[in-house]
């Protein structure tokens, strides 16, 4: 039988991927402990490269910045867009794994098959919200309003294998299959791994996100031996086709994909079940499904990328979509002996371009569909981008506005080639590119459409970001971009061991939602004139009130990673005057709350806002 290289998913999985289809072997590299990844791994095929563009965003569909991203052993950080780009990662012909954390969000991830071109992958991250505190040694059930609730009997280890002993702060979230977030939410992808290690796609009743914090921010998860009861609500619409008995599957941050442990009972409106470990925790039936690819194509057999993919199981009560990629299609497991119902919106005041219904599904197809007619319209955009020194950029991406649609589209060395839908009262649309290599963008440019392709010609990347904050902590690059501000105070300290008049620079992210977001703070307390500030400086902690600065970042009130024993060197390059730009590097040896050494560096460019 043929092999396709698709997406492990099923309808019921509530994700759908970009892919092609392929021949290929089955061999690979991932590890787990539970069940025999080794051997799962064969399923995943040879290792590969391939490029990939993603959003981040938050559950008010609102970007995240500085998330940072890793696929294999390539990381990135998401950009003021929430978008990250990483061009060359290794990952494997029928699986990659895409992991987000930020701090103040649970961690995230998506699963993909990977395809050639740019794989496009979205994410929306869950706020690290504590809902409930309980102690070490003492038996509690913390509840969400919507009647999750997880029993724990108060035995808990810390990520070293030691026994923890003090309060614990509950964070959880419940992840209802009828919520149409529940796809971009959900962490990886519905494919796993059953008890007898074979490959299963998963129709979900419910998942929750049950994490433990301990009172110093440590990762907790049950003392062995230990045991925890968690409960999940269905809505109405669910009870109808749930048994009695349903498996629990856990989600494999490491690899990726979710393993069978143990099974949940149905009571009333409930299903209760008992788990050793804490993770997302999934209630699923395995299914048998085979592969079904939909190509979109145009009426002249151009093929159309870009575009939502809607499929709905009346028999199931359940929907998933999925966007084509470059190749025009998407593929998926769909559940065998089903019809699905199909659809195709248009764009922004387009009619319905497309319905019909498919299936049953009985075995694996490709289904072409045509889309014509006056509403919709493909258009093809084509362009190069350049740097200041009219050198095509190398890793960059162009935001594009027609009608109500917009995409993300990654600059591929200096090149953008795509396509595009429009209704046919848009005559133009508008395009800005970034370049994240530099740090500097294009402005936005409203262009015509010239049917069927537009040119919009050479676009020079020559604008300097305004402000900025860049940092790397040992090898992971992080961009602050918005929300920040410079403040400079005279000083009359009320202490004996600082002088009477101090001067203060102060240059923050001002973020509304500490600790959630991440901030940072540059502050220095110095008897010198402001405007003769330039030079080198070392760490300071409040010991010695002259010519020191001090830095703290992360969370907790910005005060997250500093002790008493770090080094650090500040060289402040320029200091202009109001509405000038203020230019400082720095250096920086660390040790974290935990005890663990780190390296950091960075730069700030940013304007200097108020006078003395």
């Amino acid at each position: 039988m043929k092999i396709l290289k698709v997406c492990f998913t099923t309808l019921i999985a509530l994700f759908l991927t970009s892919c092609e289809l392929d021949d290929s072997d089955s061999s690979g590299t991932l590890q787990s402990q539970n069940p025999d990844s080794t051997a799962f791994s064969e399923n995943f095929g040879d290792e590969i490269s391939r490029n990939f563009l993603g959003t981040v965003v938050d559950i008010n569909n609102i970007p995240i910045s500085n998330v940072m991203i890793t696929i294999g052993n390539s990381t990135a950080t998401t950009d003021n867009n929430g978008v990250f780009i990483i061009n060359s990662a290794t990952v494997n012909q029928r699986f990659g794994y895409i992991k987000a954390e930020k701090t103040g969000y649970i961690h995230a991830s998506r699963a993909v098959v990977p395809s050639e071109g740019t794989n496009k992958v979205h994410i929306m991250m869950l706020p690290e919200t504590v809902v409930g505190t309980t102690a070490s040694g003492t038996q509690e059930a913390i509840s969400l309003p919507n009647g999750a609730s997880v029993g724990l009997e108060g035995d808990y280890i810390k990520a070293d294998g030691t026994a923890y002993d003090g309060n614990v702060n509950v964070i959880m979230h419940l992840l209802d299959p009828t919520d149409e977030d529940m796809e971009d939410q959900m962490p990886g992808m519905l494919y796993a791994a059953n008890a007898q290690n074979e490959e299963r796609m998963l129709q979900t009743f419910g998942m929750l996100a049950v994490e433990l914090r301990g009172e110093n921010g440590q990762d907790l998860n049950l003392a062995e031996g230990s045991s925890a009861e968690i409960k999940i609500p269905l809505d109405e619409s669910l009870i109808l086709n749930a048994p009695n008995t349903i498996p629990l599957w856990y989600f494999d941050e490491v690899n990726g994909y979710w393993v069978e442990e143990g099974e949940a009972t149905l009571v009333g409106n409930q299903y209760i079940g008992m788990v050793s470990h804490f993770s997302f925790w999934n209630y699923d039936i395995p299914r048998e499904a085979e592969i079904v690819c939909i190509k979109l194509v145009n009426d002249i057999g151009n093929t159309i990328p870009n575009q939502e993919i809607i499929l709905h199981s009346s028999n199931l009560n359940q929907t998933t979509s999925g966007i084509t990629n470059e190749l025009g299609q998407v593929c998926g497991y769909m559940p065998l002996n089903e019809s699905l119902e199909l659809t195709i919106n248009g764009n922004g005041s387009c009619t319905i371009a497309y319905e019909d219904t498919i299936g049953p599904i009985t075995e694996e197809q490709v289904i072409t569909i045509v889309l014509d007619g006056t509403d919709l319209i493909s258009e093809t955009i084509v362009g190069n981008f350049v740097d200041c020194d009219q050198n095509p950029i190398i890793n960059g991406y162009a935001l594009i506005n027609t009608g109500e649609f917009s995409s993300f589209e990654n600059i591929n060395n200096g090149m953008l080639q795509t396509t595009v839908l429009r209704c046919a009262d848009d005559s133009d649309f508008s395009i800005e590119a970034y370049d994240t290599n530099t740090l500097q963008s294009a402005s936005q440019t409203n262009v015509a459409f010239t049917s069927p392709e537009t040119n919009i010609g050479t676009i020079s990347t020559c604008s300097d970001i305004d402000e900025y904050i860049e940092y790397t902590i040992d090898s992971t690059q992080n961009f602050l971009f918005t929300e920040i501000s410079v403040a400079e105070l005279e000083y009359n300290l009320d202490d004996q061991s600082f002088p009477i008049e101090t001067y203060l620079i102060q240059i923050e992210t001002t973020f509304g939602n500490f600790p959630e977001e991440d901030c940072f703070r540059l502050i220095g307390i110095l008897t010198q004139d402001f405007n003769t500030l330039v030079g080198s400086y070392d760490y300071w902690y409040f010991q010695d009130p002259n010519d020191n600065m001090g830095i703290t970042f992360n969370g907790n009130d910005c005060g997250h990673a500093m002790t008493l024993d770090n080094t650090a060197l500040f060289n402040i390059n320029s200091i202009g005057e109001v509405g000038e730009y203020i230019d400082i590097t720095f250096e920086l040896d660390y040790f974290d709350f935990n005890g663990q050494p780190h390296t950091m560096e960075g730069s700030i460019h940013v304007l200097r806002d108020l006078g003395n």
